[in-house]
């Protein structure tokens, strides 16, 4: 079954940031898509059994705090 987990990044602010929270994010194990809307700033990860650490971690590791 699918799930769907949502972030708040407040300091993506442009395509580049974009692709490298998609990157970094995609590698996570059990994720199939990851959507930024960079007018909410909000990053929805959908997959099956997502780790909620591991994405945080993963948007960290593309520069950007997670809340």
């Amino acid at each position: 079954m699918s799930e769907a987990l949502t972030y708040s990044v407040p300091a993506i602010h442009c395509a580049h940031c974009a692709l490298s929270i998609r990157e970094e994010v995609s590698e996570v194990e059990g994720v199939e898509d990851v959507a930024v809307d960079l007018d909410t700033k909000v990053v929805t990860v959908s997959g099956t059994a997502v780790d909620d650490r591991a994405v945080r971690a993963a948007i960290e590791d593309a520069g950007y705090e997670a809340t």
